[in-house]
């Protein structure tokens, strides 16, 4: 008897979490979906209040071309603005603080809000193995993941620097779970021509993108959810 009754509250207790994981399931499916439908459209916010906007720095051809966007960029419509460059590229955050610098030459003191200059652990440096790097790429994502908790932004705006991939990825996870809806913008550089950059290309597969755009019409071609808005620089 006593066997009888174990026997079936075991099947039932197996019977609800059947249910629960599929009720789960069910609801992160249609989470996704959501996401994934309301990030294709385009960011219309008629909020007056601004958006505080996160900004991926990098290295090399990076930084010039984003400080380029930024320059032609409604600075009162995005603030406060977090730039983010690799623990390792302090000239990236150099640029951005003289960037910043003659912002205050051309608006009122009161009316600029102070912006935030930021370091973010690279996840592989160049020659590292790929076995070491295993654990770096844990401490980065640990520390994007403090970063994004610290920044919550409403805007991402990158165009190329593998740090924004681990920003960008938990900045989606943050959307599926209903933490922060962070639209991801990411322009891609103009340097290229015939192919995506690998994390263009991952931001483009996964759909974790809202808006991404490219500077040559055979992109576009190439890449259909793109959209293609000339040459920038």
């Amino acid at each position: 008897m006593e066997k009888g009754l174990f026997c079936i509250t075991t099947m039932a207790s197996l019977h609800i979490a059947v249910l629960l994981t599929i009720g789960v399931i069910t609801i992160l499916v249609v989470r996704i979906i959501y996401v994934l439908f309301r990030s294709s459209k385009p960011l219309h916010s008629k909020s007056p209040r601004s958006l505080s906007t996160l900004i991926v720095l990098g290295s090399g051809g990076h930084t010039a071309e984003m400080l380029n966007l930024l320059y032609v960029l409604q600075t009162e419509r995005f603030k406060p603005r977090y730039y983010i460059a690799a623990a390792t590229d302090n000239m990236s955050l150099q640029k951005a603080h003289v960037f910043e610098d003659s912002l205050l030459g051309k608006e009122a003191f009161e009316e600029v809000e102070g912006a935030e200059f930021l370091q973010i652990y690279r996840s592989r440096e160049v020659g590292q193995s790929y076995i070491t790097s295993v654990g770096t790429t844990l401490i980065a994502i640990a520390h994007a993941l403090w970063l994004m908790i610290k920044i919550r932004p409403q805007v991402i705006l990158c165009n190329g620097p593998g740090t924004c991939i681990p920003l960008c990825v938990i900045a989606f996870l943050f959307k599926i779970l209903g933490i922060r809806w962070s639209s991801i913008f990411y322009v891609e550089s103009i340097a290229r021509v015939r192919k995506l950059s690998l994390s263009g290309l991952l931001l483009y597969k996964l759909h974790m993108a809202d808006q991404l755009f490219v500077q040559w019409p055979q992109l576009k071609e190439k890449y259909p959810r793109a959209h293609y808005v000339g040459r920038l620089m």
